[in-house]
């Protein structure tokens, strides 16, 4: 394979990313063009559909991108099969690719996606196994929300203190239920 050609390539495909991730900060996606896209890229329509069929194959693209990078995060929990609830390493990978992330919220994703999992061992554990569907979608909304806040906010938060924030949520958790219990 022709080495140069493929950096170009690769080049041109983080370019195309690069310059649609800034269009979604100020625009909806029905409102980005490929023409536009291009011109700011300053590459040729048809680099864009060598690798694209349209905007909204790129959009789709960059979310399995964005899923596959979180994926890789915690590739070796996966792998184990073990949750280890290390909000820091999501949190500090947020921070860090701030653009990334609210493409992917901005695009919709956060109705059906896998960035983040839940640990249903620990919510039969916590709950008695009452309610599991209710309680994860509570998790799955909640931390949601906050990670759209504090991107909002610009990240002004440490992920340390996001981190603490989730973990807090958890910690009251057990004295909640030891009062309905009484």
């Amino acid at each position: 394979m022709n080495t140069s050609n493929n950096k170009r390539r690769k080049a041109s495909i983080e370019r195309i990313e690069n310059i649609f991730m800034e269009l979604l900060e100020n625009k909806e996606l029905d409102q980005v063009s490929v023409s536009d896209l291009c011109k700011r890229a300053h590459l040729n329509r048809s680099t864009f559909y060598a690798n694209y069929n349209d905007i909204y194959d790129l959009a789709d693209k960059l979310r399995r991108k964005i899923e596959m990078t979180f994926t890789q995060l915690y590739q070796e929990e996966i792998t184990q099969s073990f949750n280890s609830n290390d909000y820091l390493k999501l949190f500090r990978h947020i921070r860090d690719h701030q653009m990334l992330y609210r493409t992917y919220f901005k695009l919709g994703y956060d109705d059906n996606y896998h960035i983040i999992a839940f640990d249903k061992e620990l919510a039969e554990e916590h709950f008695q196994n009452r309610f599991i569907k209710y309680h994860m979608e509570f998790f799955r909304a909640g931390i949601t929300h906050i990670i759209k806040l504090w991107l909002k906010n610009g990240c002004q938060e440490s992920p340390e203190d996001m981190f603490e924030i989730i973990k807090s949520e958890y910690q009251g958790r057990d004295k909640v239920i030891q009062r309905t219990n009484v």
